[in-house]
């Protein structure tokens, strides 16, 4: 399940001054019921995602990750780490991005092992986006309703130019409010970056702050559908 939340996270408009902290919290429904909750705090230079389950997904398998991504003022990806406690697992994915050798290295350990579960590594562009970035690179860029741009992710492991694609203008109604927005397909599935076969969707308000109020992940069964909608908006 972490894998396809974080899979949603596509791209975005700088909206708050360079000192300003964005906190922007959501909430998680799979199969009609609160899955889980989302809050991801944003800074100049670095961006923290909170992801916990809730409920009844909690009590058939507990997810309590931490994802920090420390970036440039373009966006570009300097390193990331994932500190994931799924079940009865608990892993740290650190992945760093040497723009002078344009490639990515990821380590991943066991933590309760203490052993090295995988090291792999890519070749990058100079300027090469996560997940985070990518969402705020979107974000930035404005992208016409018919019309799509590329965007180059990479998650440590493969390296691609992701195709975003500006579909709809829609109104959306979530925890947080009733918005118009622009709904987006991001085709970072399919074995484009990730390889598990499905479709992400992202929907940014349409206006100059282009929050992103919505995001949703359809997947072949047994996940399925998994939709995160905004609750609350904070800037502390």
């Amino acid at each position: 399940m972490r894998l396809a939340i974080l899979a949603t996270l596509s791209f975005a408009l700088p909206l708050i001054a360079a000192d300003s902290i964005e906190r922007l919290s959501y909430t998680i429904e799979w199969r009609l019921i609160h899955a889980g909750n989302m809050v991801v705090e944003s800074g100049p230079t670095s961006e923290v995602l909170k992801l916990e389950s809730a409920g009844m997904v909690s009590a058939l398998y507990k997810i309590d990750d931490t994802y920090r991504v420390q970036f440039d003022s373009s966006f570009c990806a300097a390193s990331s780490l994932m500190n994931s406690k799924e079940g009865s697992r608990h892993r740290e994915t650190s992945i760093n991005f040497d723009r002078n050798r344009n490639r990515a290295f990821l380590t991943e350990k066991d933590l309760i092992k203490n052993t090295i579960v995988s090291r792999t590594d890519v070749q990058i562009p100079t300027c090469a986006h996560e997940v985070i970035t990518a969402l705020k690179q979107l974000r930035r860029t404005k992208v016409e309703i018919g019309q799509s741009v590329q965007i180059p992710v990479s998650d440590g492991r493969k390296s691609a130019a992701v195709r975003v694609e500006a579909q709809e203008r829609e109104r959306v109604t979530t925890p947080a409010g009733t918005f118009n927005a622009i709904r987006y397909e991001v085709n970072l599935l399919n074995g484009v970056v990730y390889s598990r076969a499905g479709r992400v969707f992202v929907w940014l308000t349409d206006d100059e702050r282009r929050l992103p109020v919505q995001f949703r992940l359809r997947m072949n069964f047994p996940l399925g559908t998994v939709t995160l909608g905004l609750e609350k908006e904070e800037h502390p």
